[in-house]
């Protein structure tokens, strides 16, 4: 079917060898990491300000009354990472995160003259995916905004829609967001390591970037309070380039809030440390255990299963010493 569908923009000659290099590879990031934005960004907005300001919720300023509502942010981010993967999977690998990026040229052998190209690619996509997001939902931000207002200006809540700030209980510190970003992306590396390593468990029917999908939600069940689980700095820098340039000033740039500040570097310092850290535990205790077996031609028994009981196996029978020979019918 694909061979059926003629280019739009690709011709001969050196056109055709740009977009199948990596000029094609930052076009895959850039639309990858715009899906990822998009819904992403679109699941907080719902949440924030469209659900209360349509009706839908008991008053206006309804948001976050229990925990179905982070459940909403928590799978419309895995949604969104799912067919991020699906679209730039075929192209780039879809790493549409820098801190994947860095930790496959690290330990996957990704060029490293890919890296800054990349890097630029997703925090474009992620400015324009953002954009969208303020573009569709500009009219139920600012709903929101008045009515927890009366002069309607932009606040903490309609920020959260785009970029991330810590928890009050941080009382502004820097180590416990820093090291809660540090440890989310090193889960996320370990098991998209673990997902995409072929000696290792696969995962068939093309289902990887559904896995990967649930590896985001399970990281944002379990620890996204604390700091809204980032784990990627161009998801959260590209957004708050955003909110910056939309109105929410200090919220996004340096970051400063009710109870924090500067805190714009700490959701890209800490998922590129983080990112490093998980693919460097996965192989360390799983990828260099399937090295050693693959090397020493080495069948061992899925785990938890043993042979039947009673099994023999069969008799080896010595070769011949020097000098001697097997005489016929002649057996141990």
């Amino acid at each position: 079917m694909s061979d059926e569908i003629s280019p739009l923009a690709v011709r001969r000659g050196s056109g055709l060898r740009s977009r199948g290099g990596l000029w094609g590879e930052c076009l895959a990031e850039f639309l990858g990491t715009f899906v990822l934005i998009a819904f992403g960004c679109g699941s907080v907005a719902m949440a924030v300000a469209a659900l209360p300001g349509s009706g839908r919720a008991a008053t206006p300023t309804t948001i976050f009354l229990a925990s179905g509502d982070w459940l909403l942010i928590a799978f419309g981010w895995a949604f969104a990472v799912v067919f991020g993967v699906y679209v730039a999977g075929g192209v780039s690998g879809a790493h549409i995160n820098p801190a994947v990026t860095l930790a496959f040229a690290l330990r996957r052998k990704l060029g490293w003259h890919k890296v800054l190209p990349y890097w630029l690619a997703q925090l474009l996509g992620a400015f324009a995916g953002a954009a969208l997001v303020l573009l569709v939902y500009n009219a139920a931000i600012g709903a929101y905004q008045r009515a927890i207002s009366p002069g309607g200006g932009p606040n903490l809540a309609t920020f959260s829609i785009f970029a991330t700030f810590p928890a009050q209980y941080f009382n502004g510190a820097v180590w416990g967001p820093l090291i809660d970003q540090i440890v989310g992306t090193a889960f996320l590396l370990m098991l998209v390591a673990a997902v995409v390593d072929a000696r290792n468990t696969g995962v068939l029917a093309n289902l990887g970037p559904f896995i990967i999908g649930l590896v985001v939600a399970a990281i944002g069940i379990s620890f996204g309070a604390n700091a809204g689980y980032a784990i990627n700095p161009a998801r959260d820098f590209g957004p708050r380039l955003l909110a910056w340039a939309g109105g929410w000033d200090g919220f996004a740039m340096p970051g400063n809030g009710p109870w924090f500040s500067n805190y714009w570097w700490i959701p890209i310092v800490g998922p590129l440390i983080g990112g490093v850290i998980g693919i460097l535990i996965y192989d360390l205790f799983i990828g260099d255990v399937l090295y050693a077996r693959e090397r020493a031609g080495k069948e061992e028994p899925p785990p938890g299963r043993a042979e039947p009981e009673g099994t023999e196996r069969p008799v080896q029978t010595p070769a011949p010493g020097p000098g001697e020979t097997e005489m016929p019918g002649r057996r141990p």
